[in-house]
């Protein structure tokens, strides 16, 4: 007999009056209730019956399970088969407690863990053995304490229940690598170390099985996009996109002197990321230009001038180095060290990125602001004095004045007065005078009305609407769909929103400016770069130990961001590609080279947004219920998508330019932030700040002093403080080598932290004989057939003198218990 592995939803239906009509088929009322499409697929019922009668001198009390689940007319309120029944008729006059044991069985059957026993349960002491583990685990509230009439409202996560059935199952407590419990930041979680990062020994053995791994989810990879969430994660992305490309072409022009602008980094985004979400192992991932290899850029133009050396040719071979080192890393499985890249080194990476967009988009707007000054010292009285005129030089004469290269607009001839001539000056623009040598006289002259605080209402406006409309979800206004709908849209309904308050004001912010023509930004520059004929040959050659720094950043940058996407809890069921995914990033980089286009890696933040944007929920949690976490959309259609649109952004200028850029800070802002949500760091710098009796229910605080949460807290910050320092100067070139040094100090943490602190602190650093030994530790338990004495370590309450269940699937014989003859038979 099959039992069903979908969840059991139980019904209690206490005072069901309808047996007299039991059929098959499902009412007319039952039809119409709109309950069904809260009840998820192969939902069963467990109808429990009580009622008084004048036959019986004692309670009898029935337990039934059914070998096949029926229709049991209108006896549900909804047409769900029926497993369970539960009856109970006494003798007249205890009405009330009949009713209170009705209600006592209905909370025992929606506790996962004891359907799931009942489901199984062979006989009455496998079904008491559940309810004696219900009652160890269950809260009682003092009836003084809490009012009854007052409903508590479901948690927001709730604790795994795998402790409680791994404790009867026989299974094992000890704390692994990637195995404590994590829920938004309140446990471990961790990268599974399984076949993704196994060094095979074998030539491109890794990237082999990537391509076996990811080759049969091909093409589910672009039907399983066609979803409407897809399109809210499209447009949400792209502007995200588009933004950094502006931001880093811009960049890049002012640091090469436009041998690298703003169209090659769109152009370079365009391709390099379709490719890479079109090809590589884990299409989540997006690929940018990121701070570290800015400031390589601009270190390596400045040698390149100084030398003579041409610019172009030498990083062209410093690509191609790279490439190969990138290759042989690939072929030589050296990705199998990601696994060494913890929880202490994967949030402290992110974090800095995090904090990076947050400090970037507050500069961007300090900067618009020194722009745009405001006049503190405005005084409405004094109105009629403010004014700004363009003046004549005044140690120009007329000649110079004269022969400036003028516009069609301001054609003078030489026979002009001098009163001609200031009203002439008075007429033009802020930028022509100052193009033509003008002065700019007045009060005026220095401040922009409006323009800096209109900004910032767009900037902050942009960000709080994103929030609140990414939680709308969980309000109780409009119905599910249309509450599901606006979250899922919650980033492009606040551009939107904010794009058309900038139009209704009518002030003119800063727009985003796009390229419209398709060429190089310089003109001493084509589209491709020749290898030889620049530079001395021996260039070539020492283009190596520059490409070696070039490597290791690519190199951390990927992988980590590619275990921070890969996390356990984001629940991805199609698996990773760590080797494929740096094989695409070698190839392109080349293929960027020859272009003369900008390197890319994946983008920390921007990823983390995408895997925002496409996680799933339960549509069938029941009134009250929070929604279950299902896994994130695993497709390439976004990523795709996303880059094919930012290439053809050229082609859209014309719309484009309507967008202000403080709404696109806005978006950077909400990223950086939401991009910490879940960060167990986070919540443990949190925990500085607050009294004992105030903080949470935090899985670590149950197992760990406090004092060492606090110091491994510290330790951990103190290593963001340097890498924060590192990255804001000069020595910003050796960020990645850094950044591999939080391995060496999370490995010093060894000797401070007990294993037993570190398994929920962070993740067990994995050894070379751990399989083997975790394989011979349950060889061991299974013939010694009870739990490790390790458990006395753990967090279960229990020891190895609790015997194990082990129930048939054969079907309950129908037997009575819980009653005084059921008592009298034993």
């Amino acid at each position: 007999m099959g039992w069903p592995s979908s969840p059991t939803t139980t019904h209690r239906n206490l005072t069901s009056s309808s047996l007299n009509d039991i059929s098959d088929k499902p009412e007319k009322d039952q039809l119409k209730n709109k309950f069904m499409k809260k009840l998820p697929r192969d939902a069963e019922a467990s109808n429990v019956l009580v009622g008084e009668v004048d036959f019986l001198d004692s309670p009898f009390v029935a337990f039934v399970r059914l070998q096949q689940a029926v229709m049991l007319g209108a006896l549900t309120e909804v047409p769900v088969p029926t497993r369970f029944l539960f009856i109970l008729l006494g003798p007249k006059g205890k009405a009330k407690s009949y009713h209170e044991i009705g209600r006592a069985i209905a909370t025992l059957m929606s506790d996962e863990v004891f359907h799931e026993i009942a489901y199984k349960a062979k006989d009455r002491q496998d079904l008491l053995a559940g309810i004696d583990e219900f009652l160890d685990e269950v809260i009682v509230l003092p009836p003084g304490e809490w009012d009854p009439a007052i409903r508590i409202e479901p948690p927001k996560s709730l604790p795994s229940s795998d402790k409680r059935k791994n404790m009867y199952a026989g299974g094992d407590s000890t704390q692994m690598n990637g195995d404590t419990p994590h829920s938004g930041g309140h446990g471990g979680g961790g990268h599974a170390v399984g076949d993704e990062l196994k060094k095979t020994g074998k030539f491109c053995g890794g990237l082999i099985l990537d391509i076996k791994r990811k080759a049969p989810f091909f093409f589910s990879d672009f039907y399983d996009g066609l979803h409407i969430q897809s399109l809210s994660a499209i447009l949400f992305i792209y502007l995200g996109t588009v933004t950094n490309a502006i931001t880093f072409g811009g960049l890049l022009g002012d640091a090469t002197e436009n041998m690298q602008g703003v169209l090659e980094s769109f152009l370079g985004t365009a391709v390099s990321g379709a490719v890479f979400c079109l090809l590589a192992g884990q299409p989540l991932t997006i690929i940018s230009s990121t701070g570290p290899v800015l400031v390589f850029e601009r270190l390596l133009f400045n040698f390149s001038r100084e030398h003579d050396f041409d610019y172009l040719e030498f990083r062209l071979w410093i690509g191609l180095w790279s490439a190969f080192f990138c290759l042989a890393l690939v072929a030589t499985d050296a990705s199998f060290l990601v696994q060494y890249f913890t929880r202490f080194t994967e949030e402290g990476f992110s974090s800095l990125i995090s904090f990076i967009f947050i400090y970037d988009s507050f500069k961007k707007m300090l900067k618009l602001a020194h722009y745009y000054p405001i006049n503190s010292d405005y005084k409405i009285n004094y109105v009629t004095q403010y004014d700004c005129m363009c003046m004549a030089p005044t140690d120009a004469n007329s000649s110079d004045v004269y022969t400036d290269p003028l516009d069609s607009t301001f054609i003078w001839t030489v026979n002009y007065s001098d009163t001609r001539l200031n009203a002439s000056w008075s007429s033009l623009s802020k930028k022509e005078c100052l193009k033509y040598g003008g002065e700019l006289v007045g009060t005026a002259c220095n401040f922009v009305p409006d323009i800096t605080l209109m900004s910032f209402i767009l900037f902050f406006g942009t960000y709080t609407c994103s929030m609140c409309l990414k939680k709308f979800k969980t309000s109780p206004f409009f119905p599910t769909t249309v509450r599901k709908l606006i979250s899922d849209f919650a980033i492009v309904l606040a551009i939107l929103i904010f794009c058309g308050v900038d139009a209704l004001v009518g002030v003119d912010t800063p727009k985003l400016i796009v390229p419209s023509e398709f060429k190089p930004t310089s003109p001493n520059r084509g589209w491709f770069v020749p290898p030889f004929g620049g530079n001395p040959w021996w260039v070539y050659l020492a283009a190596a130990l520059p490409a070696l720094l070039v490597t290791i950043l690519l190199f951390m940058d990927q992988q980590i961001t590619a275990v921070i996407v890969n996390r356990k809890e984001h629940k991805l069921k199609k698996g990773a590609g760590y080797h494929l995914d740096l094989f695409w990033v070698a190839v392109l980089l080349a293929v960027c080279s020859f272009l003369g286009l900008p390197w890319y890696v994946a983008a920390t933040v921007i990823s983390i947004a995408h895997i925002d944007s496409l996680k799933m929920e339960t549509e069938t949690s029941a009134p009250g219920e929070q929604p279950k976490f299902l896994g994130v959309r695993e497709q390439r259609v976004t990523g795709v998508f996303v880059f094919i649109l930012t290439g053809l952004s050229v082609f859209m200028s014309p719309i484009l330019k309507f967008i202000p850029m403080p709404v696109l800070y806005g978006v950077f802002l909400y990223m950086g932030v939401a991009s910490l949500n879940g960060v167990q760091f986070m919540d443990r710098l949190k925990l500085l700040l607050m009294p004992a009796k105030h903080q949470p229910d935090l899985i670590y605080l149950r197992h760990v002093p406090l004092r060492k949460v606090h110091l491994f807290t510290f330790v951990q910050l103190l290593c963001l403080a340097l890498l924060w320092i590192l990255k804001s100067t000069v020595a910003a070139i050796v960020f990645p080598v850094m950044i591999l040094a939080l391995v060496a100090v999370r490995k010093a943490l060894d000797y401070v932290f007990s294993q037993h602190d570190l398994s929920f602190l962070d993740d067990v650093i994995p050894e070379k004989d751990k399989k083997k030994k975790e394989d011979e530790k349950k060889k061991k338990k299974k013939k010694q057939g009870s739990i490790d004495s390790d458990m006395e370590d753990s967090d279960y309450p229990y020891n190895e003198n609790v015997p194990s269940i082990k129930i048939p699937m054969d079907m309950m014989e129908q037997e009575p218990f819980l009653g005084d003859k059921a008592s009298d038979s034993e």
